[in-house]
């Protein structure tokens, strides 16, 4: 393996890391930023009154996008498991 097919590998490895992150990521501080300005105009200082939507939106999101992001995983570890003998030798 060279160093640019190492490097390679790895910005690919990061570049479908975020992708696949993205959406919970995005999801939880809509929510948690919605929550904030909610607590600061009412003055409810609750934890679970950030946690539970937060919980909800995080397992609604992952029903929406799981699908997604299941399929660039796989796609990403088959054309890598595939790849792999050209890169080793």
């Amino acid at each position: 393996m060279t160093p640019e097919s190492v490097m390679s590998l790895g910005r690919q490895g990061m570049e479908i890391m975020l992708m696949i992150s993205a959406p919970i990521l995005l999801v939880t501080l809509l929510i948690g930023l919605v929550i904030g300005i909610f607590q600061a105009a009412t003055q409810i200082n609750d934890a679970s009154l950030s946690f539970v939507p937060k919980l909800v939106a995080v397992i609604a999101a992952f029903i929406i996008a799981g699908p997604w992001m299941l399929t660039i995983m796989t796609d990403y570890m088959r054309r890598l498991l595939t790849d792999l003998p050209g890169l080793i030798g």
